[in-house]
């Protein structure tokens, strides 16, 4: 057998080139405030090359290398950059780094692009379930072992194999068996698809990229309910807080209303309050005999008729809530 070929490049050569290396990581990190952390298994040159041209336009950077070296230029910076010390447990396995000035959303959606179909491999783990569908395969009798090594019920119809039921012939995480992978081959099924996926977001810290699904109306309404928690605390607690000083509010004047009701004592704000419970049929909607002889009317008729007053339904539910008088 020939001699394994050496490499003819000197130590210092090497030892240049790993510099370089850790120079061009830490002023990438620096540059670029906002990253992902992707994995990139099972996937070839090919596919690896059509991602960085999908990212050259946005102007953001795919950097794969050693984790050694990555995890040294991280570490290399620690003094300067004590924040960084939260990437060095996800560089790990086959990993890498996408870098960006934008939108980790709008990044996140250019590197799920990029995928492609490929066959289940004896011996590979599932990324995903698989389900076989019922069919008219265009496989021929004699193939009908494979059905049964795996209990999938068949019949023959017009000479060809009939699957009778779905069947879910890959588990998501769990190996694929040799007779899974030939019948699906046998079948032309590509079940997978392998391109890059996100592990984790960074920016200013590492947070799970589920968090990148969250809108405007996400966080306010989370906002809205801490607010409100809060309130509810100071109001029980007797704690006078900022939240809470709405509700104090609106519960005084309940109170002061309330006297007024009670003593016939007048100020300005209570005044409408006493009249709707003074005069309560004035502000009471529009009687049931009214909405029958509407409905009863002809259809013909309805144009001439003249429109009825609209009931005072806004004012009813402002009643309701006494601090909208504020």
């Amino acid at each position: 057998m020939p001699a394994k070929a050496r490499s003819t490049r000197t130590k210092e050569e090497v030892q240049g080139k790993k510099l370089d290396y850790i120079q061009k990581v830490q002023r990438l990190l620096e540059e670029y405030p906002r990253f992902l952390i992707v994995t990139c298994d099972n996937i070839g040159s090919k596919l690896m090359q059509d991602i960085r041209l999908s990212l050259r336009p946005s102007g953001s950077v795919l950097l794969m290398g050693k984790n050694t070296l990555i995890r040294k230029a991280i570490r290399d910076k620690l003094e300067e950059h004590p924040e960084w010390e939260q990437i060095l447990p996800q560089v790990k396995f086959n990993s890498g780094i996408v870098l960006t000035k934008g939108s980790l959303s709008d990044l996140r959606k250019k590197v799920l692009e990029n995928t492609v179909p490929a066959i289940a491999k004896t011996g590979s783990i599932a990324p995903d379930d698989v389900l076989l569908p019922k069919q008219v395969t265009a496989l021929e009798p004699t193939k009908t072992s494979f059905f049964a090594a795996l209990d999938i019920a068949t019949k023959i119809t017009r000479g060809c194999v009939e699957i009778l039921n779905d069947v879910k012939l890959c588990e998501k995480n769990r190996k694929v068996g040799g007779s899974e992978a030939a019948l699906l081959q046998m079948l032309d099924i590509k079940p997978f698809t392998y391109g890059l996926k996100i592990v984790t977001c960074w920016d200013g810290s590492i947070f799970a990229p589920s968090f990148l699904d969250f809108t405007e109306s996400d966080l306010f309404r989370s906002i809205s309910a801490g607010i409100g928690q809060v309130a509810a605390l100071s109001l029980a607690l007797s704690y006078p807080t900022l939240p809470a000083f709405p509700h104090v509010i609106a519960n005084g004047f309940k109170n002061l209303v309330a006297i007024t009701l009670e003593t016939g004592y007048m100020f300005k704000q209570a005044e409408a309050l006493k009249n709707r419970v003074e005069n309560p049929d004035a502000f009471a909607p529009t009687t049931t005999a009214t909405t029958t002889a509407t409905t009863t009317a002809p259809v013909t008729k309805v144009e001439d008729k003249k429109p009825e007053p609209e009931p005072v339904v806004e004012e009813e539910e402002e009643v309701g809530d006494l601090a909208d008088f504020f």
